[in-house]
């Protein structure tokens, strides 16, 4: 069956309908078929999906069919347990309402100025997205009103309630129409995901989708023995062994997430550490740096990596094993996405040699152990390099301008110029790393917007 034959895009409102076959959309996956047609019928839902499932893109189409942009107040949030995804499901619907005139997309969550979110709010924004400690923050203000709220997203709720935003959630809930409706999307369905269904929802549906292991079998395991004494030069031989253009390397702790990226830099790899002792601007760059293929290796925490949306990433090392199948299952669902094949490599001490049996039953597999051989002349460098202006949306900066520039400007063939994110006060955009520097000089002459912009590349 086609797109446009089937039930739910015909129920689609036309703005959306045009976008899909925009995107080159061809069908709905399990998650969009189950929950669509309930959210459009403004039914609660609480849906187990796992990362990479499509639920953002099912929640964002049900509620941008609601929003009536001839009234300026708030009528959809969605609350994440992080920056980084909060931006990231922001961008999502903001690309799907590009033919939605005058709707209004604001990101509002902590660890950023107070000044420009108020400023923002002051000329209303229809859906709005953050965390549940800034939102909450505004609301008390007053700075945010949710009185006329129609929808409201709890996204990632079980990880949400591992960070302690449980109370948040609630104090943040208390302030919306009780004839709201409330969709809860979740890896993981818990006693205390369960709660919050029974406290905030009506009637509500459950969808559950299939675990990660059934959507994504192209996803090879492999367990690796290891000790305190050789761990780190493992690393650098699975690394070298794979060989991968892009890999996230998972640690427990920020001091060891730190460490272990400060050794692979001095080891001349490619890598970048992600914790939460980064400010925002530094977390915003590693996203970007690792996302546009400035950094072939992220080294963070479970928390952290919340939000990395990286489709093309060849492989996945549990440096420390993780602690709960849960989590691994999380952090094993980052690769092989959209049939891609994706490797897992799970380093096991011999305290946690009882982790496989779980992880094993979990995916129905048998354990397989590696043997490493080392490649000596394995090259693991990035292809881009990444360039940042300092100015962004709130200067009216487009990407388009940076494209425009770079390419009729200076000259650059579409296929140098790599991803390119707009920030509300920063841009980056990836460059081939060897014109980078001549494009850099170039730019430093060259007026965008009808002004030279500073920009400099991130090391």
């Amino acid at each position: 069956m086609s797109l446009s034959a089937d039930p739910i895009y015909q129920s689609l409102i036309n703005p959306l309908q045009r976008i899909l076959d925009d995107f080159g959309f061809t069908a709905f996956t399990p998650v969009q078929q189950q929950s669509l047609p309930l959210l459009l019928k403004n039914r609660d839902v609480i849906a187990q999906a796992q990362t990479g499932s499509g639920k953002t893109l099912a929640f964002a189409l049900g509620l941008l069919t609601r929003i009536d942009t001839q009234q300026r107040h708030t009528q959809a949030l969605v609350l994440c347990p992080t920056r980084e995804l909060a931006d990231q499901v922001a961008k999502e619907i903001r690309k799907l309402a590009r033919y939605i005139d005058n709707l209004k997309v604001l990101t509002l969550c902590g660890g950023m100025p107070f000044g420009p979110q108020l400023a923002s709010l002051e000329h209303g924004a229809h859906v709005v997205v953050g965390t549940p400690g800034r939102i909450m923050e505004h609301l008390r203000k007053g700075t945010l009103q949710t009185d006329r709220l129609s929808v409201l997203v709890l996204d990632e709720a079980d990880r949400m309630l591992d960070m302690g935003f449980v109370d948040s959630i609630r104090d943040v809930v208390a302030l919306t129409p009780k004839t709201r409706q409330t969709l809860l999307f979740s890896a993981t369905y818990e006693d205390n995901v369960a709660e919050l269904r029974e406290e905030f929802q009506r009637d509500a549906e459950f969808i559950e989708i299939a675990k990660v292991a059934e959507l994504q079998p192209d996803i090879q395991q492999y367990f690796l023995s290891t000790n305190p004494e050789n761990k780190f030069q493992q690393l650098l031989d699975t690394l070298s062994h794979f060989e991968p253009q892009q890999a996230i390397v998972f640690c427990h702790t920020k001091a060891d997430t730190q460490d272990t990226a400060d050794l692979l830099q001095a080891h001349n790899l490619s890598a970048l550490a992600l914790h939460g002792d980064l400010d925002q601007k530094q977390r915003d760059q590693v996203f970007v740096r690792f996302a546009n293929k400035s950094c072939c290796i992220l080294v963070a925490t479970d928390v952290a990596a919340r939000g990395i949306d990286v489709k093309d990433l060849d492989m996945v090392i549990s440096y420390d094993t993780s602690r709960d199948v849960d989590v691994h299952t999380h952090r094993v669902g980052r690769t092989g996405r959209a049939g891609a094949k994706g490797i897992a490599v799970n380093f096991v001490s011999e305290k946690e040699a009882y982790k496989v049996e779980a992880i094993s039953t979990r995916f129905n597999t048998e354990p397989e152990w590696l043997t490493l051989k080392p490649n000596p002349s394995a090259q693991i460098f990035a292809p881009m390099v990444t360039i940042a202006f300092d100015a962004g949306r709130k200067n009216k900066l487009r990407a388009g301008d940076i494209l425009g520039t770079l390419t009729a400007g200076i000259g650059l063939e579409k296929a140098q110029v790599g991803k390119i994110d707009i920030f509300d006060f920063h841009a980056y955009v990836a460059i081939e790393r060897d014109v980078a520097k001549s494009t850099l000089k170039a730019l430093q002459q060259r007026k965008i917007k009808g002004r030279v912009i500073k920009s400099r590349i991130l090391r």
